[in-house]
């Protein structure tokens, strides 16, 4: 099973009119650890946890070892409510169902873009590199 699989299974329902919306939201995790992206991409998004005081959360995800989980409310406390508010817009989703889907979706994401532990100097890749990575599979 690869990891576009994987993400869409932690997503849950896996009815071809939520596809839209899952493909969306997706899209809306990547964006937010891009170099191109709305939080600065991963480095940027690193600060916004360490500044929530949850460095250690996403530091596990990064590093070797088990994944810390997140809760939906500290995914909230993270983004905001205005990144929050934007991704529900744009994906169908209520505002609090975003928060859980990604607190479930991020951290295998950012674990599998980070295998050698770190985050790369040059970032992740921008959106477009992300989206060949992930769905490269799919040709």
């Amino acid at each position: 099973m690869g990891l576009l699989d994987r993400a869409f299974d932690m997503l849950g329902d896996s009815h071809f009119p939520l596809l839209d919306s899952r493909t969306r939201l997706l899209q809306a995790a990547l964006s937010l650890i891009a170099n191109n992206g709305q939080a600065g991409g991963l480095h940027g998004l690193v600060e916004r946890f360490e500044e929530a005081g949850l460095a250690s959360v996403i530091h596990s995800w990064i590093g070797a070892g088990p994944n810390l989980p997140i809760s939906p409310d500290q995914m909230q406390q993270v983004l905001g409510e205005g990144h929050l508010q934007q991704i529900a817009e744009e994906t169908g989703y209520a505002e609090p169902e975003v928060a859980e889907r990604l607190s479930a979706m991020l951290p295998d994401l950012i674990d599998q873009l980070t295998p050698d532990g770190h985050v790369p100097r040059g970032g992740v890749g921008n959106m477009s590199s992300l989206l060949d990575h992930f769905m490269g599979g799919y040709q």
